[in-house]
Parts: C-alpha cells; sequence; structure tokens
C-alpha cells in the first residue's frame, strides 16, 4: 500500500530515523564497551590475585582474604575446605563458571603439579550491568523522542518558507495581470528557484487566460451580428402569407435554435467578463419569472415528445439573481432532461432556496457522476446531438455566482439536479421536495 505523508512528516520521520540509528549504536558500543572493559580489568584483578596468593609462604593464610567476593580453592584443601569436581575440570586461565544460578569468574592456575583455583561471584557485576543497561535503554527512549521533537521544531522552521510559497501561489490574485512576482520574497536558494518557476508559470497561466478571455469576448461578440440576422430573417418568413406549414414549422425551429445560440452566446460574453469575480449585476429577475418563461418555452417541446410535464411553483422564490445566468441554468437542465427521456414525465419544482428538475430518462450512472459537469462529457455517447458542454456550462456558471448544483439518481430511473441560489445547506433544499428520491 502507498502511504503517502507530507514533506514536513517526511522530515521528522528521517530526522526521527537517523537519531534513533545514531543513539542504538552509541547505545549498544556504549554496553559492548564497558562488558569489554570490565571484562579485562576483571582478568587482571583475578589474575593479580591469584598470584599475589601463591607467594605467600603459607596458603593457608589466605583465610584472611583481601577482596570480598572471592573464594580460593587449592586441589589438596584448605581448612578442610575440599576442590568440587566441577573446579576440577576448569582449564588453566580466564573463564567463566556456572554453579547453579550463579555465575563466576574463575583463575586456574596450576604451580609445581598442584592446581589453584580463584572464583569471584559475579552478581554485583550483573547488577551493575543491568543498572547500566536500564540507564542507556532510558536515555535511548528519551532521545528519539527529543529527536522527534526538534525534528517537528525544524521541519516547521525549513517549512515555513515553502508553505508561505503555497499560500501565495494557491491566493486568487496571483492570476491577475498586476499580481506582484514571487521570487523576490525569497532568498536564492531551492525555494526561490521554485518560485522563480512559479512566477514563469503563473505568467504563462496569466497570458493564456487573457487569451482564451479575449476569444471568447470576440467570438462572442462576432457571433451576435449573424444570430440577428437569422432571427429578424425568421420573423419576416414567418411572417409571409403563402408559407406552407411544413416550411412554417422548419423556420420556428430555426428561430427557436437561433433564440437558444443567442442566450448562451449571451452567457458566454458575460463570463469571459467577470473575470473569476461575480458577473456584473445587468438585468435581475425573481427565479419565478425565470422559470414562468421558460415552462412557456419547452412546455410544448416535452408533451410533443409524449412525457408529461409538471411544474411546482413556489410563492417564496422572489429572490432576484442575474437573469442571463440562472436563464442560461435553468434552461440547460430542461434541455438536458427533455434530451434524455424519451417516456415518463419531466418535473420542475421551485423552492425558496433554488429549484430542481428531475425526469425519468435514462440516468446516470453512479460512476459517471462527478465527471457529467466536465466538458466534452455526455451522459448517453449513442445520442448523436450536443457536444457535452450543457453541463459544463451549469457548473462553471453556478461556481460563479456562489450556486451550488448536485446530482442524485432517482428509482427506478432517471436523476435529479437541485440547484441551491442562495448561501444555505444543501440538505434543507433537498427536504423540500421530500419522498422523490
Amino acid at each position: 500500500m502507498d502511504i503517502k505523508h507530507s514533506l514536513k512528516q517526511r522530515i521528522v520521520i528521517v530526522f526521527a530515523l537517523m537519531s534513533t540509528l545514531v543513539a542504538g549504536v552509541f547505545a549498544v558500543g556504549i554496553i559492548a564497551t564497558v562488558h569489554v572493559v570490565e571484562t579485562r580489568l576483571t582478568i587482571i584483578s583475578l589474575g593479580g590475585n591469584l598470584h599475589r596468593q601463591l607467594t605467600q609462604d603459607r596458603i593457608e593464610d589466605w583465610r584472611h582474604r583481601p577482596e570480598k567476593g572471592e573464594l580460593f580453592y587449592a586441589d589438596d584443601g584448605i581448612d578442610d575446605v575440599v576442590m568440587a569436581d566441577d573446579l576440577k575440570d576448569l582449564q588453566p586461565g580466564f573463564q567463566k563458571f556456572y554453579r547453579g544460578k550463579n555465575t563466576y569468574y574463575a583463575m586456574v592456575d596450576t604451580v609445581g603439579g598442584r592446581r589453584y583455583v580463584l572464583l569471584r561471584d559475579q552478581r554485583e557485576f550483573e547488577k551493575r550491568e543491568r543498572i547500566l543497561l536500564g540507564v542507556v535503554i532510558v536515555g535511548f527512549i528519551l532521545s528519539v523522542l527529543l529527536s522527534i521533537l526538534l525534528g517537528r521544531l525544524l521541519a516547521s522552521r525549513v517549512m515555513a518558507p515553502v508553505s508561505r510559497l503555497a499560500g501565495q501561489v494557491r491566493h486568487r490574485d496571483q492570476l491577475l495581470e498586476l499580481a506582484p512576482v514571487l521570487a523576490s520574497d525569497y532568498a536564492r536558494d531551492e525555494v526561490g528557484a521554485l518560485a522563480r518557476s512559479f512566477d514563469e508559470t503563473l505568467g504563462r497561466l496569466r497570458a493564456a487566460l487573457g487569451r482564451e478571455k479575449l476569444f471568447t469576448s470576440d467570438v462572442s461578440h462576432e457571433l451576435r451580428t449573424p444570430l440577428m440576422v437569422l432571427a429578424t430573417s425568421c420573423e419576416l418568413l414567418l411572417e409571409y402569407p403563402h408559407l406552407d406549414d411544413r416550411s412554417r414549422t422548419q423556420v420556428q425551429r430555426i428561430s427557436k435554435a437561433t433564440a437558444g445560440m443567442n442566450q448562451l452566446v449571451e452567457t458566454f460574453l458575460l463570463l469571459a467578463r467577470t473575470e473569476g469575480k461575480n458577473a456584473p449585476s445587468g438585468q435581475r429577475s425573481s427565479l419565478s419569472q425565470i422559470a414562468d418563461e421558460l415552462v412557456d418555452i419547452w412546455r410544448p417541446a416535452i408533451e410533443e415528445k409524449g412525457l408529461a410535464f409538471t411544474f411546482e411553483p413556489c410563492a417564496q422564490a422572489q429572490g432576484l439573481y442575474n437573469t442571463a445566468l440562472l436563464r442560461s441554468v435553468l434552461g440547460n437542465l430542461l434541455r438536458n432532461a427533455w434530451h434524455y427521456t424519451d417516456e415518463g414525465f419531466i418535473r420542475l419544482t421551485l423552492n425558496r432556496h433554488g429549484f430542481s428538475v428531475e425526469d425519468t430518462g435514462i440516468g446516470i450512472p453512479l460512476e459517471k457522476q462527478k465527471a457529467m459537469f466536465q466538458p466534452f462529457v455526455r451522459g448517453d455517447e449513442q445520442r448523436g446531438e450536443g457536444l457535452g458542454l450543457g453541463l459544463s456550462l451549469v457548473q462553471r456558471i453556478c461556481g460563479n455566482q456562489h450556486w451550488s448544483v448536485t446530482l442524485s439518481s432517482r428509482e427506478p430511473a432517471g436523476c435529479c439536479f437541485t440547484v441551491v441560489l442562495e448561501a444555505t445547506d444543501v440538505a434543507q433544499a433537498l427536504s423540500a421536495n421530500p419522498g422523490r428520491r
């Protein structure tokens, strides 16, 4: 499993691991050194004590032993103390000797065919080793904890410029033409190089956004003239008395498509002028007014397709919103429902916070719902009409106006789009239509 950590966490982890390794090596080194040194000192001490005993005139004088915890044995006994059999098998020199649960260091020597053994009890030595081991373990744990604390403090100081740079890059004003450069605030180090890279990238991004807005504005503006010509021509043709019914129907379709295209052009032009902020006020209308207007436009087309159309108004839906943008959102959702519904009904429901558009169409799979608001994504690729821009435009307008749009599935088929126009919890807006999910 790929576990991802932040850069600050990685610094702390690396610092802690490095400190743990160093502290562990020192702890093992201390314990090993003390053990080796004390063993060596024990060898020297036992050897010296045994030599002193052997140089005495009488071995029996050893009953006044100079070292506490030492036992002296000769193979013919001292004061009726006979050398045990386990001591007789010891080889000459220094060695560790076990007697029951007790541990001894033994120094064995042979002089004139006679064996001499000097034992030293190691319980005091083992006690000191346990104390030393405890001190080393406590020191090791404290070193690790201290390294983690220091690692967090150092990581915070190291990451402070990076966090500051990230905050500056995320700030929306960085996309403005007059945004100050970032590199001037940082030293000529790795963070400064990163800031210069961001300056270059943001500069290219600003230029690209400027070209996009200029292109959208110019294209939208230039399209208004031919659309006006088409609309005027359709009006003149519809006034022609000798136009047969079939031709009149086609002209009406052209007029309707021209009106929709003109509305779309106005929406794009308005969004191109916002520069990431709220659109200019312009003409404002209530949700009820826009809904009544679009219901009159879409009801004939929906019923002509054999679908039932239900409109549930709300007397409290009287807030004023940008007319062009609200009309585009509601119109695109109604068009989307009409396009993907072949039987059943389409329902438009207003509430005090916004509205919802429900249908009994083909529905949208759950795994595809998140991608439906992306450009050029369509619910059914087999349907030839449309480029998949309608829902993307709805999402863009809602983001621009601080509205919210959500998609949910209906049972047994179909979907429901809910748009919240006011700053309220989406669940409250959904609860305005209980029992329809």
